[in-house]
């Protein structure tokens, strides 16, 4: 297996980086990542669950169904940080005790498909909105959002998870309609949507039936995995998304 990686030599000998969802099971993951490279300097871990803070990571709270706490987020990130490099949000809603995906047309409903769309899409737009003027207007930047396959329109072929299925294809429109005007202030910066694969977390526990061992990945090995796809991707590659292999997958 390769060894994790230690640092994230594309963006210089100093960065910062914020993680959205940073309580999650691969927020907190890609956080612990974060922490260990040598060239990071501070991490802001924003989640509705306090995350625990080290010399290096600063907790706050964050609600992608508050609108507010989003912008409040941002002015923290913005007075610890000062110069953001890295945005990742890795917050993601499929099922809770309220809500389950559809497998028919007759399980949608209104107010669950309007929370995926709340959390899925609406909340990282507006974690766009307020965290990309934040970000340098020179040198490589990436805002990243954990996005997922099952979001691509063209590779449905089985159907089902209306709600789910709708949130990320939107949010993957915004990452993409977001890439255009990013590239406006910082033409050297990215947005990208990324899909994390199959990762044993809460989200796909009650779903892996079907998913033989080699296609389940551990938090760990996924948020690898990405950070690998964010070190490797230039300004070429904005407004794309990606696999947890660095594969470009379709809209």
């Amino acid at each position: 297996m390769t060894s994790p990686l230690t640092k994230l030599s594309s963006f210089g000998d100093t960065m910062n980086a914020v993680v959205v969802g940073a309580s999650g099971g691969i927020g907190s993951s890609v956080t612990s990542h974060l922490a260990a490279m040598t060239n990071v300097q501070r991490i802001v871990a924003l989640s509705r669950t306090p995350v625990r803070g080290t010399h290096k990571i600063f907790s706050h709270h964050i609600d992608l169904e508050d609108a507010e706490s989003i912008e409040v987020a941002a002015q923290f990130a913005k007075t610890v940080l000062q110069d953001i490099q890295v945005v990742i949000v890795a917050s993601g809603l499929l099922h809770d005790k309220a809500m389950q995906p559809e497998k028919a047309l007759r399980q949608i409903d209104g107010d669950n498909f309007a929370r995926a769309m709340a959390v899925n899409a609406i909340g990282p737009a507006l974690v766009i909105k307020h965290f990309a003027p934040f970000m340098p207007r020179t040198g490589k930047a990436v805002l990243a959002v954990i996005s997922a396959r099952v979001g691509s329109i063209s590779d449905n072929y089985l159907g089902g998870w209306y709600a789910y299925r709708a949130s990320k294809a939107a949010v993957n429109q915004i990452v993409r309609t977001a890439s255009i005007e990013i590239a406006r202030n910082n033409p050297d910066a990215i947005a990208i949507s990324l899909h994390p694969g199959t990762t044993n977390t809460n989200l796909s526990k009650p779903f892996q039936g079907n998913v033989t061992e080699d296609q389940l990945f551990s938090p760990d090995h996924s948020s690898d995995c990405m950070l690998r796809v964010i070190e490797r991707v230039t300004a070429l590659d904005s407004g794309k998304f990606f696999s947890w292999d660095g594969t470009e997958l379709p809209y």
